[in-house]
Parts: structure tokens; C-alpha cells; sequence
């Protein structure tokens, strides 16, 4: 178990540490609509306050509400998840750790105040779309479930090859013999 809460135990601080450090500064350098520029003018830093779910989903003008408890129910999800999880699983600890430390990150803005989240991070033109803004929570829920899905993906494959190395030879044939006609 130790080894198992070393992970979120490195992960958790420094992630939320990041989070309501950007944040800080992007609400006291971005605020009255001043921007910035990361690598060369390739990400634009423009302050916003998201108040609904990813990419700006709504739902009702005030929606943090709703929101809240969702996350509260999602972290105890992730809980279960964890605990479930074997002491070596470094993948799905680590992924889950992500998940948590930006679900956590978000939920303080929320829950401290009206605005909603604040995200800095672009709008980022793709040429075909211009890419939602955010910030490093939403970049560690990202990482986070990107890992978890292949996690999941990985212990599935697993199992499938332990489940096929383990069917006796001819199963699966309806019972026939798979050399030949037994009768003769």
C-alpha cells in the first residue's frame, strides 16, 4: 500500500500546486482583457471564466451547482478505482492521480466563487477549429483519462491472453476431435 500512495502523494500537490499558481497569475497578468503568447505567439493566453463543463458546456446560467456534487460523485468513483487497483498498477494509480488532482483543481474554483473555472490557456487556432480555452486542471483530467483508458485497455488485453493460454487445446470445436474420426 505504501507504494501505492507515493504516487498520488508526488502527483496530487504538485499538479494542484501548478493549477492555483497559473491561475493566480493569469487572474492578476491577463485580467482587463490583456493577452499573452506562449511559444512565439503559437498559444494565446486570454483570461475566461468557464462556468459550464469541458468546452464550455452549459448547462443553466449557473451550473456549478450541478457541477459540484458531479464531482463529488466522479471522486468517489476514482476512489473505488484506486483501491481496486493492485499495489504495482503504477499506470492506473498515476492516471487516476491526474484525474483527481484536475478534478480538484476545478471543484476549489467552483466551489470558492460564481465566476467558474478559470481557464488561460488559448483559444488555440487549429486552422480548422479553434481549440477551446483551458488550463493545467483540464490538462491533467485529459492526461489522466487518456492513461486510464489504457490502462483499461491493457489489463483487457491481458486478460485475453491469460483466457487464451489457458483454453485446453480443441475447446471451443463443439466437442469434435481435432485429429480426426474417433470411431475408427
Amino acid at each position: 500500500m505504501r507504494f501505492k500512495l507515493l504516487i498520488p502523494g508526488a502527483i496530487l500537490p504538485a499538479i494542484l500546486a501548478l493549477d492555483l499558481v497559473t491561475k493566480r497569475w493569469a487572474l492578476s497578468a491577463l485580467s482587463q482583457g490583456r493577452t499573452g503568447e506562449l511559444f512565439g505567439g503559437l498559444v494565446p493566453l486570454t483570461l475566461a471564466y468557464n462556468k459550464g463543463a469541458a468546452f464550455g458546456i452549459h448547462i443553466g446560467e449557473d451550473s456549478r451547482w450541478f457541477f459540484v456534487p458531479v464531482t463529488i460523485v466522479a471522486l468517489g468513483l476514482l476512489l473505488a478505482l484506486f483501491r481496486q487497483a493492485s499495489e504495482r498498477d503504477f499506470l492506473r494509480v498515476s492516471a487516476i492521480a491526474f484525474v483527481v488532482s484536475g478534478a480538484v483543481g476545478n471543484l476549489y474554483d467552483r466551489v470558492r466563487w460564481s465566476r467558474g473555472v478559470v481557464d488561460f490557456i488559448g483559444p488555440i487556432d487549429l486552422g480548422f477549429w479553434n481549440f477551446p480555452i483551458f488550463n493545467v486542471a483540464d490538462m491533467a483530467i485529459t492526461c489522466g483519462a487518456a492513461l486510464l483508458a489504457v490502462s483499461f485497455w491493457l489489463e483487457e488485453h491481458e486478460e485475453g491472453r491469460a483466457s487464451a493460454s489457458s483454453t485446453p487445446a480443441g475447446a471451443g470445436t463443439g466437442g469434435a476431435d481435432p485429429v480426426g474420426d474417433s470411431d475408427g
